[in-house]
């Protein structure tokens, strides 16, 4: 009896019920999925979806819902639900039609992912695997968008939308995932230099630079450049000691007038020029003429429904009737007025910009005074996205929004994780 006994204890459906039941295997298919999310994030759309919803059936089967229904009263985590609410209700008071408001819900829902993150990666260890993950993504799409500067024909991208350096997505996309990745680098440079580890550090320093001369040399998005001094002062600033960071400005300022010499950059400096003297004169659809005319006329919009604006859905109707009669720069429509605050102010009003700059403030704070690599890429993930979001909605777009859901979810979830293993030792 025995022996049959240890047989049927060690046949595979036994083993198969084991793990089935085990909670650490649940974790680890959990950890698994959010690698594979952030490994596929600057590839597909398609594949994070799947992968966010498998991490979301990992998770819910082991989580604890009192205690995950007790974190919700964090400010952290109850900031995206009330955004969410918020998009919700707002589908009562707008005029669009109802499949545009309810399709108008979906970019906010992403944020009810967030809370589920600092829950999970608060009891998994695994989180920096997750950023090594999207770096080892990252720089594997840039070694592709040089291939393709010299190749164009390698691109992914469908014919006739090819552009040079590009081999998926687009690079608005492309810039702000090497953009994050070549300043969040700096820190764990300055790490390995202290443990003089010289091999890891001029590594991570020669891919960081890859990053930085791709964006100069090869695909220039401005909403990307013009971010990269802001964030590299909140790593010296708010992550590194003074000393460091008087020496990684003076590193920065050599590095920015040597990009400055980029081709590519002056003449993006050169159009931005020239598109703003055609659509001042001329009123010309140009790129920079069209988002100051899309700024111009929601600062417009929200001031009509300054509380509680014109409802869900409601901002491409909103140009649509702006329109009528136009031409030019003025007659373009669209429904989204590439700016996080402005797309919020015309949709929810006043009460809308609270909630969005709450949930801004609130997860700042959670990595402001932390330490360590969690705290640092923390940092970097909310104001990349503030900053960005001045020029594009990237709270409500794809890939930004996941950036920021998933950058923020996991350090949060680090940081608070170290708070409690802190708090455990102290009151031993």
């Amino acid at each position: 009896m025995p022996i049959v006994s240890a047989r049927a204890t060690s046949s595979p459906a036994a083993i198969m019920l084991r793990l089935w039941r085990d909670p650490a295997t649940w974790m680890a298919l959990a950890d698994f999925f959010a690698m594979l999310t952030a490994l596929a994030l600057p590839w597909s759309t398609s594949l994070v979806a799947i992968f966010v919803l498998c991490w979301l059936g990992a998770v819910a089967w082991i989580m604890d819902y009192r205690v995950y229904l007790q974190s919700l009263k964090r400010p952290i985590c109850f900031t995206p639900f009330a955004f969410f609410a918020l998009a919700v209700v707002g589908t009562l008071w707008s005029d669009a039609a109802w499949g545009e408001r309810l399709h108008a819900i979906g970019p906010s829902a992403k944020l009810l992912v967030l809370p589920g993150l600092f829950y999970h990666f608060e009891r998994s260890s695994r989180g920096t695997w997750v950023y090594i993950a999207f770096l080892a993504s990252c720089t594997l799409l840039m070694v592709m968008s040089w291939i393709v500067s010299f190749d164009p024909s390698l691109t992914l991208k469908a014919k006739g939308t090819e552009v040079c350096g590009i081999f998926v997505k687009n690079y608005i996309d492309q810039g702000q995932e090497f953009t994050l990745c070549a300043i969040a680098l700096v820190y764990p440079i300055v790490l390995f230099l202290r443990e003089r580890k010289w091999l890891l550090a001029a590594t991570l320093a020669v891919i960081a630079l890859s990053f930085i001369f791709n964006m100069a040399f090869v695909v220039t998005s401005r909403t990307a450049l013009s971010t990269i001094p802001i964030l590299f002062m909140t790593v010296a600033l708010f992550c590194l000691n003074w000393r460091l960071a008087v020496l990684l400005s003076t590193i920065a300022v050599i590095v920015t007038v040597g990009m400055a010499q980029s081709p590519r950059l002056c003449g993006a400096t050169f159009d931005t020029a020239r598109d703003f003297e055609l659509y001042s004169d001329r009123k010309v659809s140009t790129s920079t003429g069209l988002r100051l005319e899309f700024w111009k006329k929601s600062v417009q919009f929200a001031g009509e429904a300054p509380i509680i604006g014109h409802g869900t859905g409601s901002t491409r109707g909103l140009f649509e009737q702006a329109a009528i009669g136009k031409g030019g720069a003025e007659a373009v429509v669209v429904g989204n007025p590439h700016n996080q605050t402005l797309n919020v102010a015309i949709q929810w009003g006043a009460l809308g910009v609270i909630v969005l700059y709450a949930m801004w403030l609130f997860h700042f704070l959670l990595f402001r005074g932390g330490d360590g690599l969690a705290a640092c890429i923390g940092l970097l993930v909310v104001v990349q996205n503030i900053v960005s979001s001045l020029f594009n909605s990237h709270v409500f777009d794809f890939h930004e929004g996941w950036m920021y859901v998933l950058g923020v979810g996991v350090a949060g979830g680090m940081i608070l994780r170290r708070r409690s293993i802190s708090a455990s030792t102290h009151d031993y």
